[in-house]
């Protein structure tokens, strides 16, 4: 299966993105011909610092290849070194209706978030969201429950190209984890981890020791003692159990039993020890990169090359079918 998906700039990682979609890409990638882009168009739809553009793009491959993302077994690459995506993206938003594009939840929640930096770019972003994956002619295409709607919007744009010029795009399936961990806020574990909210309750990927140690150490448990998986009376107890399968590749129900009748204390210190073991091997890759970022912008050049392959062929067809 051809795979395509794509990540915005936008900062730090934390270990609920590492765990859900960039998990996802190291094991797609394991099986599949895939294209994984990091997505700086879409990041200048919303407001952002160009002086600081340059370096999260960087920083964020450097965080991907630290992660396990293997540039020998699919495309990864920056968006804006294909120039096929824009031009794939202007031709079909020829066919596709306005009232269409102004329905989309993304373009009414950053309307109102924005409400100074309301542009056609915004309003267009799900006509190159599609022009990204049907450029590839991808037949699958890994997201979030909330990025759904995108992932319909590309297969209509699809059918409806095919049908008026004739077959040439594959209509692409989400891809959505049914067995990935949903990691909580360690501060309010009814809501999911997030870089955006209350900063004790995230962990990135790269956080320091120290600070990791507190932020485990005072996440939220509940009044009881058992460590035991239960999202509907012990939510904090689950969240932190989650994680601790998730890095240690242990079963919840063994961990469980490995935990039973000791204390929360002992439990968070487990806990911690082992995600500075993890999270440090993370970082060490990602030290050596730092070290020789030629490396890094050789590994884009060479993804964008592969890329470009596939998106050329894919440009001459669309424009040979619609007469151009």
């Amino acid at each position: 299966m051809r795979i395509f998906s794509a990540v915005r700039p936008t900062g730090e990682i934390h270990i609920g993105n590492y765990l859900g979609s960039i998990n996802q890409w190291i094991e797609l990638q394991e099986q599949h011909d895939c294209y994984f882009a990091i997505a700086d168009l879409h990041a200048i739809t919303t407001p952002y610092d160009k002086n600081a553009l340059k370096d999260k793009i960087f920083n964020l491959a450097v965080t991907y290849l630290s992660l396990g993302v293997n540039p020998d077994k699919c495309a990864f690459f920056v968006q804006s070194k294909v120039r096929e995506h824009t031009e794939l993206a202007w031709l079909i938003g020829t066919i596709v209706p306005v009232g269409e594009l102004q329905r989309m939840t993304q373009f009414k929640d950053k309307s109102k978030q924005h409400k100074e930096y309301v542009n056609a770019g915004l309003l267009n972003y799900p006509i190159l969201m599609a022009a990204d994956i049907l450029l590839y002619k991808a037949e699958g295409v890994p997201v979030g429950k909330d990025q759904k709607q995108h992932v319909e919007f590309a297969r209509n744009a699809g059918e409806k190209f095919n049908k008026q010029f004739g077959e040439c795009f594959p209509i692409p399936e989400p891809i959505i984890p049914t067995n990935q961990a949903n990691i909580m806020s360690l501060r309010d574990p009814e809501h999911k981890m997030s870089k955006s909210g209350d900063q004790k309750g995230c962990i990135n990927v790269f956080e320091e020791e120290d600070s990791l140690r507190k932020k485990i150490m005072s996440a939220e448990t509940d009044t009881g003692k058992e460590i035991k998986f239960d999202l509907e009376n012990k939510k904090g107890v689950s969240n932190l159990l989650s994680i601790y399968s998730a890095f240690s590749k242990i079963e919840i129900p063994a961990l469980e039993q490995k935990y039973e009748g000791k204390s929360y204390a002992e439990f968070k210190k487990d806990l911690a020890e082992l995600l500075i073991l993890k999270l440090g091997e993370i970082k060490k890759k990602r030290d050596s990169y730092y070290k020789n970022p030629d490396i890094i912008f050789d590994m884009l050049d060479k993804g964008a090359e592969k890329a470009r392959e596939k998106a050329q062929k894919t440009i001459e067809e669309v424009k040979q079918k619609m007469g151009l």
